[in-house]
């Protein structure tokens, strides 16, 4: 049997290659054997031909005439070609003996200008046009470019972070290690069979140091880092996330061993079917798609390592956290005590403190914060101690900042008349009297009637004693009690209500549903949970727009709000009994405030020591589940926020 000849791509692009060169040739040699046949003869030979009668016939244009002579010329050709000259002129020339012939302007680069030019400007237009477009669409600089990754390239030298960079989160920079640890050595890493994790999920809520970290992580094992945002993968053209996904492990491949991060990884990794198309056609799939193609294609004996950040994992993907692709999970939490004086000693190194700033005592003050927010912490008070003029950073500066971030700015122009005054005064004291009435309840550190930030015209800010993580229904039948303390004055008082304490009812409000719903803390509805948690576990705002899942009946939503308004009924009687009691320390404390406009603790305590009953003691077993996040109370549509007091999640 006899073999068939193979012919590749190759072999066909030689063959087209041989056929237009021949076919160029045998073009060229026409037009040369053309050009060379035709005799180009002057206008006045041409007359001296004609009037000689040695042309036989010829063919006449505008510019041109050809023709055929009798006798071959002196070089052998019959066939001539000249220029026409106008008659006229033509006659005046031949009475001198003048050889002339005609010459045609070329117009031809004018010609292919005229329609060129336009076009190239055009075309240059547009092309701007859909570069900027391109530019601003997020697409890299062009069309060509849209597949191409935009992950920023960090080696080593360029990150500058290292594990003793990174404080207050020591569980997740162990368990990191391990991944240093494999890409400077991973022969003697595996050496029992073991593998390395795909990939490592980092989970935490904003600010506690996830990016800081997996830059330690590239800095610690001195390897390419490439870092990209889950967001810069989607585009608004179908499948650019994908072949983005593709160039960016490509990229990192070809470096191995390297660190690829993605942040915000929900972004990414949101799982399908939530918003957009249900169907397989939505830009984000595709990316998500290719992924999990991605994950299950590298091997991690390859060297090369895969971090992402999220501070949602609720919403991601099932398929991204299954075993093979992200195989661990790294909690990176809040820092607690010990933690916060970690972190502020680090930052502390680049400002000038003074004896007195001591990082424990500013860490005492700040359960809650992240250490973002311990930076910026740092950073405003040295910005306060800057703009006093002072040589170094003492620890007013501190308490200073500490409140500008709770409750917000001071906004001492903000000019009240004497009636609204007096109704803040007696407003926060109310807050402040049934705070130190009531066991378990965090000290009070401040009573100001000054207005800060956007709506507070006045704030009592408490501080806890210590990191807690658990509620009892006393403590938080308490804390409703104290966020009812100024609605409760302001009836003693004046017989009436205000607007003020619109914040301070939402807030109990939602104590007391919760306490219903999800506590089971309600002696007529039972050990039941009737609601979901809607808030991450991660973050304490609510998610959407606050509706809630409903999985009972009429009857049970309308048992859940009588006990609901009997709890907070029963908080404001118990507020409204307690300032009775202590009528006079109100008005004589209120009447300070008033003066002074703002009372610290200690004067506080001097005020109630004096008069009035001893406050309670005080068994501090508070604390929440989540994220502690203060809110001081504060009148007329809004509470101070910041690190003083636990709210419930």
């Amino acid at each position: 049997m006899t073999k068939k000849p193979h012919f590749t791509k190759n072999t066909q692009f030689n063959t087209w290659y041989w056929i237009a060169a021949i076919f160029g040739i045998l073009v060229i040699q026409y037009l040369f054997g053309t050009a060379v046949q035709i005799a180009t003869i002057p206008y006045s030979e041409f007359q001296g031909l004609l009037q000689g009668g040695k042309v036989a016939e010829i063919g006449i244009s505008d510019n041109f005439i050809q023709g055929k002579l009798k006798e071959p010329l002196a070089s052998g050709q019959t066939l001539f070609s000249t220029t026409r000259v106008e008659p006229d002129f033509a006659k005046e020339l031949q009475q001198y003996g003048v050889t002339y012939t005609g010459r045609i302007e070329s117009t031809f680069l004018r010609d292919v200008l005229s329609w060129v030019l336009p076009i190239l400007v055009f075309f240059g237009i547009w092309a701007f046009v859909m570069r900027r477009m391109a530019a601003q669409g997020g697409l890299g600089g062009g069309l060509m470019q849209i597949g191409k990754s935009k992950a920023k390239v960090y080696v080593e030298s360029d990150t500058g972070v290292h594990f003793d960079d990174v404080a207050g989160v020591d569980e997740a920079k162990d368990e990191l290690r391990e991944v240093v640890d494999f890409l400077k050595n991973p022969e003697q890493y595996g050496r029992l069979g073991g593998r390395m994790p795909k990939g490592i999920l980092l989970v935490g809520p904003p600010g506690t140091g996830k990016t800081l970290l997996a830059k330690a992580v590239a800095g610690e094992a001195k390897v390419p880092f490439y870092s990209i945002s889950g967001s810069e993968f989607v585009e608004m053209f179908v499948g650019v996330g994908a072949a983005r996904v593709r160039d960016l492990f490509k990229q990192a491949s070809e470096k191995a061993p390297a660190i690829i991060f993605i942040d915000e990884l929900d972004a990414l990794g949101r799982a399908r079917g939530i918003g957009g198309l249900a169907g397989g056609h939505d830009e984000k799939e595709q990316t998500l798609n290719q992924l999990l193609v991605e994950l299950d294609g590298f091997d991690s004996r390859s060297g090369l390592a895969l971090l992402a950040a999220t501070n949602r994992p609720e919403i991601l993907d099932p398929a991204l956290l299954r075993a093979g692709r992200f195989d661990r999970q790294v909690l990176v939490d809040r820092p607690d005590k010990k933690g916060r004086i970690e972190i502020l000693k680090v930052h502390a190194h680049k400002i000038k403190l003074a004896p007195d700033a001591d990082a424990e005592k500013v860490a005492a003050l700040t359960p809650g914060f992240t250490g973002a927010d311990l930076a910026n912490l740092v950073n405003e008070a040295a910005l306060l101690a800057t703009r006093r003029g002072a040589d170094a950073v003492t620890m007013a500066d501190f308490n200073n900042a500490i409140e500008r971030i709770v409750a917000g700015l001071e906004k001492r122009n903000r000019l009240l008349n004497p009636k609204e005054r007096e109704v803040v005064a007696y407003h926060e004291m109310g807050h402040a009297l049934v705070a130190l009435a009531l066991p378990g309840i965090d000290p009070v550190h401040k009573v100001s009637i000054i207005p800060r930030g956007i709506g507070s015209l006045g704030y009592t800010i408490q501080r806890p004693t210590e990191d807690r993580f658990l509620m009892t229904r006393e403590e938080l039948e308490n804390k409703m009690a104290v966020l009812l303390g100024g609605r409760a004055a302001e009836q003693i008082v004046f017989s009436h209500l205000s607007t003020g304490a619109a914040n301070d009812l939402a807030q109990v409000t939602d104590i007391a549903r919760s306490m219903v719903t999800r506590y089971g803390m309600s002696e007529k509805l039972g050990n039941v949970a009737l609601e979901k948690d809607e808030r991450s576990f991660l973050t304490p705002n609510p998610l959407g727009n606050g509706a809630r899942e409903r999985s009972y009946s009429d009857e049970t939503a309308t048992a859940i709000d009588d006990e609901v308004r009997d709890i907070v009924q029963r908080a404001m009687d118990r507020a409204i009994e307690l300032l009775t009691d202590r009528r006079d320390l109100l008005e004589k404390t209120a009447r300070r405030l008033l003066e002074k406009e703002t009372l610290d603790e200690a004067e506080l305590l001097q005020l109630v020591s004096t008069g009035g009953p001893e406050p309670a003691d005080r068994t501090l077993v508070q604390l929440e589940q989540g994220r502690r996040t203060v809110q001081a109370p504060a009148p007329h549509g809004r509470s101070a926020t910041g690190p003083a007091r636990n709210e419930p999640p």
